[in-house]
């Protein structure tokens, strides 16, 4: 059990892939790594933490006291913690958990190899061991976001934005494709600043077409894309070219200009919408992804119900919502009061997602009768399961198809035809 090592991740896609680099440098220095085991039993613990809003420290902490109650009883000889809960709250983390041997930040987590008494090998520094299906993966094109909106704490934790070079992107792609990876999720706090740091201009489009000239790139969606100063000739490359989903992630997080300008959004209503019309006149059948943001401070009922018409008249094909959490050192913490009772702020989480089951189950049962090219990730009870270009893994709707008569590969791109729809799902035969 010496040699074994169990990695727990926890929070975001971009989390994953810091733990997916260090187990391929733990494998190459002679360990057996575990992500995620449901019976972790190896003599070595990481955890990768996630510091974004109250829930997700709340699920960090009690994973790490659960490991280190493991270590006070004889059970783990190394515990280290890692990721953004630790980059935020290092000493505070260091002053009440003893068992952990030591805390890694966001970005000097590579330092544990060392700890270990292992060498970093530099020259597999762009590869990874895939936690996902092997036919997908999620890639990450920058770090940290120079925005500041007043109520998020990520510019605190991952500090300025920073873009990954052109080049080490793509020998990323080469290698994971050469893996078997066909689908890739483009991710990034923020995709509309790619290339402004490096190159002094925005270049997402341009990599995102050098990507697509890649052979085995079959699919690539776009996550998190910042509405202002947003990259418009990527719709361009969106529309044109055929291996580019017509997807994109586009966090809004509300409409009403009282709102926009408290939460230091950067645009206004008009501009919202403007943006919006522009995307789906250039992309006519492009699928758009959002999140909304309710009880910020300052939000009215006014704003509210402003929130509930633009959701209800957009008709976003996929729209999440989230209540606020007040972030200490946040612009919002420090300058506005937290006066909306979480009981009011559920509520109208709950409101949002009402009307957005009913568009859901509206848009789906459009779909009925058509066909469509879908990709199998994996198999559950009587079917298997795929995804059409406008579902991302783990956040979207899922495509079942009946085993009955079939026999499809994981991996696999299939036709289909839809036969039925629920609000989140879609059934189909081949």
């Amino acid at each position: 059990m010496t040699n074994i090592v169990d990695l727990i991740t926890l929070g975001c896609s971009k989390n994953l892939v810091d733990s997916e680099r260090l187990i391929r440098q733990l494998e190459a220095a002679g360990y057996t790594v575990r992500h995620d085991s449901y019976r972790p039993d190896g003599q070595i613990a990481i955890i990768n933490t996630c510091g974004f809003i109250g829930d997700a420290k709340e699920e960090s902490i009690n994973t790490i006291l659960q490991f280190a109650e493991r270590k006070k009883h004889g059970q783990l000889k190394q515990l280290f913690v890692m990721g953004c809960l630790s980059e935020r709250y290092l000493k505070e983390l260091q002053q009440e958990i003893n068992e952990v041997d030591k805390f890694y930040g966001k970005f000097d987590y590579m330092n544990l190899l060392n700890d270990l008494g292992k060498a970093y090998r530099s020259d597999i520094s762009l590869e990874r061991t895939l936690t996902t299906p092997k036919h997908y993966t999620y890639l990450k094109i920058s770090e940290g976001c120079n925005r500041f909106c007043s109520y998020c704490a990520i510019p605190l934790i991952t500090g300025r934005h920073t873009s990954k070079p052109v080049e080490d992107v793509l020998n990323e792609v080469r290698w994971l494709t050469g893996q078997g990876v066909r689908e890739f999720q483009i991710i990034a706090q923020d995709l509309s600043s790619y290339g402004t740091d490096l190159y002094h201009r925005q270049r997402l489009s341009e990599l995102i077409e050098r990507i697509a000239d890649i052979k085995g790139v079959d699919w690539i969606r776009l996550h998190y894309a910042y509405p202002a100063q947003f990259p418009y000739d990527i719709l361009r490359v969106i529309k044109e070219r055929d291996n580019v989903c017509k997807y994109l992630d586009i966090a809004l997080q509300h409409i009403s200009d009282n709102m926009l300008k408290l939460m230091r959004r950067h645009i206004t209503k008009q501009q919202t919408i403007d943006l919006i019309s522009q995307i789906r006149s250039e992309v006519p059948d492009i699928y758009l992804r959002t999140t909304m943001m309710v009880g910020h401070p300052g939000e009215t009922s006014d704003d509210f119900e402003e929130l509930k018409q633009f959701v209800r008249d957009t008709r976003f094909e996929r729209l999440g919502t989230f209540a606020y959490s007040d972030e200490e050192g946040t612009y919002a913490n420090l300058h506005y009061k937290d006066n909306i009772p979480t009981e009011e702020k559920l509520r109208r989480v709950d409101e949002i997602m009402t009307i957005q089951e009913c568009i859901a189950q509206q848009l789906n049962e459009q779909m009925i009768g058509k066909q469509y090219k879908v990709i199998i990730d994996r198999t559950e009870d009587n079917y298997y399961i795929g995804r059409t270009e406008y579902d991302s893994p783990e956040v979207d709707q899922e495509v079942l198809i009946s085993k009955n008569d079939n026999k499809l590969n994981i991996g696999q791109f299939y036709n289909v035809t839809v036969t039925n729809a629920e609000q989140f799902d879609i059934f189909a035969t081949l």
